[in-house]
């Protein structure tokens, strides 16, 4: 962590220098006539967006909720490894680690044939696969992932806060002008129920769940299916005889249907999944009336010989399995996307559902409105032109297809009696089969971005055959060149709307003015055509949009400092102080060597093109100055 670039500063680093025009919170404090972003919805989705657009001064975000405050327990709990690579950006990866329950390994139970009312274990599987990120698989309650989202937003420049008991009724758009033309009709949900305040935005995104009003506003209608199932979801403090109660588990019995187990955080709350009855076709599962104590008898049903001594219900729900989502994510139809750029956005359940099990309903919402926040952060500081935000709908679209598919194929194994599903009849059981073949997509590790104008061509992917382009950037140990410190290169990515290019060097490459890397770096710090030359403006530091590093073979005793072109020892900030974080070198420690784990070129090297969302935009040869200056120029603004 880098801080005190511009003067020193006691207390909490993360606590950001206030920006001198921000909003008042209070009881009595009136509502904003205008803002830049409305955000209606306080779920992951809405906060991993404002999270995001505090970091920017500039950009007047609004988040309203329909609840009278936030979240304290209950829904969603499992965070895949790609959205703890994300958490590390915004700077609270770590402290998820700590509080939370890691996934190491899920068993499976099923039938035993010899006494098939009972249930045996008959197999592990490591949950996430040797090499395929650098964070865990993490179970943590939402609501603390809730509250790590409002601590970023505090301590942003902004000082955002949700406006609680508030949420949105209609919005209508002016197509006439570019002047806020999203009219935003909020009704107050709490002391002043049926209130209502009129706010005009520039932007609206509607992470306001499967009801969502923004959504409807748009003309957007979920499409999809019901599997008539009802299943119940509690989180319990208990005693057990149950061997593996603090191991994620799949059951299946023979004829009392099927139950997930997840330990959660603090060592002693743990989760469960239940099947209960099924649904007819015409029937909801509120009809049913099924309560907590319903789903403990089922559990116990389901795990004999085993039995549950239940002891607090901290919280639980019933829910039936469905899967839909919405034909696009904002409010442009496909006819005019060639005259239109979109003002209104959908993001999470309100654009995607599906069921709970597979534990991607709150990662894949995040990851849309990370998506999306760069994008915005980007137009509004005309950084790019806003017919960027098109590719908003265009990736998560097809990322959410991908979701709703494969969690319908996983819902209807896990729900399949032993003997009724496609998969039975194989050496492996079904479920064990399936969740083999589903982990990465359920690391979340499966999204692939199509070339585009933000996604280049694959041409050169044989430079780094394991940074796949459109795929996330996987990090890999190094040592930082000036402290000989021990890190992942991916980590020095922060959640700032900015981009990285990784320039990894070639064998022998020692520095030297004659160098590729030499080259490139002083290319890229002073010719016009160059993205950091033509994109940087006059105010900001030199890698204030486009963030270059190097990692060299060598160890880092091997390098000279003072031979490091200027760009890789940038002066920054008030006092023009030199950032001594750029260079790295391979970890000859121990920890791995990113050339050999990621398929770098160690004889041509390359480089490595990141967006501010962490994904692959590029892989170039180090001497591909045009390839480079075109793929920019085909979205950002020149200064």
């Amino acid at each position: 962590m880098q801080y005190y670039l511009d003067g020193f500063r006691a207390g909490d680093p993360d606590l950001k220098e206030a920006a001198p025009c921000r909003r008042a919170y209070s009881d009595f404090a009136p509502l904003p006539e205008k803002v830049d972003v409305l955000i209606a919805g306080c779920g992951p989705a809405g906060l991993c967006l404002a999270a995001q657009l505090s970091q920017f001064p500039e950009i007047d975000v609004m988040i309203v909720e329909r609840k009278p405050g936030p979240m304290e327990k209950g829904q969603a709990d499992g965070v895949n490894t790609r959205t703890m690579e994300m958490f590390q950006a915004f700077g609270f990866g770590e402290k998820v680690k700590r509080e939370s329950y890691w996934v190491n390994q899920t068993a499976f139970w099923t039938p035993d044939p010899e006494m098939p009312a009972h249930i045996r274990r008959i197999g592990r599987v490591q949950d996430v696969a040797d090499d395929s990120s650098e964070m865990p698989h993490t179970l943590i309650n939402q609501a603390r992932i809730h509250e790590l989202f409002l601590d970023v937003m505090r301590k942003s420049p902004k000082r955002l806060e949700p406006d609680y008991g508030w949420s949105v009724k209609d919005l209508t758009i002016d197509e006439t002008t570019q002047d806020h033309p999203v009219t935003v009709t909020l009704e107050n949900t709490g002391v002043n129920l049926g209130a209502t305040h009129t706010v005009r935005a520039n932007y609206v995104v509607g992470c306001d769940g499967a009801r969502s009003n923004v959504r409807k506003a748009i003309g957007g209608t979920l499409h999809g299916d019901a599997a008539h199932q009802a299943w119940g979801v509690m989180d319990i403090l208990a005693n057990t005889d149950f061997p593996d109660i603090r191991q994620k588990c799949i059951v299946a019995s023979k004829a009392e249907g099927n139950m997930l187990i997840l330990p959660r955080e603090g060592g002693y709350l743990f989760r469960m999944y239940v099947e209960l009855d099924k649904l007819n076709p015409d029937e909801r599962v509120a009809g049913r009336n099924l309560t907590s104590e319903d789903m403990i008898a089922a559990a116990n049903r389901i795990m004999k010989p085993y039995s549950l001594d239940v002891k607090e219900v901290v919280w639980w729900s019933v829910y039936e399995i469905g899967h839909s989502m919405t034909d696009r994510f904002d409010d442009v139809p496909e006819e005019q996307k060639e005259t239109r750029n979109p003002r209104v956005f959908t993001a999470g359940d309100a654009c995607h559902t599906h069921s709970p099990k597979a534990g991607q309903g709150m990662n894949v919402s995040m990851q849309d409105s990370f998506n999306l926040g760069w994008k915005l952060a980007h137009v509004f500081r005309k950084r790019a032109d806003p017919n960027i935000l098109h590719s908003y709908s265009a990736e998560r679209w097809a990322e959410a297809k991908r979701l709703v598919d494969t969690d319908h194929k996983w819902a209807r194994i896990m729900s399949a009696p032993p003997g009724e599903s496609d998969l039975d009849g194989s050496d492996m059981p079904r479920i064990q089969k399936q969740f083999i073949e589903n982990l990465e997509f359920t690391g979340g590790l499966a999204a692939h971005y199509a070339p585009s104008a933000l996604v280049g061509p694959d041409t050169h992917q044989a430079l780094a055959r394991g940074q796949i382009v459109g795929k996330r950037f996987h990090s890999a140990p190094v040592v930082r060149f000036s402290d000989a410190m021990q890190m992942q290169l991916g980590h020095v990515a922060e959640a700032d709307g900015r981009w990285r290019i990784y320039a990894f060097a070639g064998a022998g490459d020692n520095i030297a003015k004659s160098s590729e890397i030499h080259k490139l770096s002083d290319w890229l710090e002073k010719n016009p055509s160059s993205p950091v030359a033509r994109y940087t403006r006059a105010d900001e530091d030199i890698d204030g949009l486009i963030d270059f590093r190097a990692i060299f073979q060598q160890t880092f005793d091997a390098l000279a400092y003072d031979e490091m072109p200027s760009l890789l020892k940038p002066a920054k900030g008030r006092y023009g102080l030199h950032d001594h974080a750029k260079v790295f070198c391979v970890d000859h420690k121990g920890a791995g060597d990113i050339f050999d784990m990621r398929g770098l070129n160690r004889e041509r090297g390359c480089m490595v093109v990141v967006r501010p969302d962490q994904y692959v935009a590029h892989v170039l040869p180090l001497n591909g100055y045009a390839e480079l200056s075109n793929f920019f120029a085909e979205f950002l603004r020149p200064v």
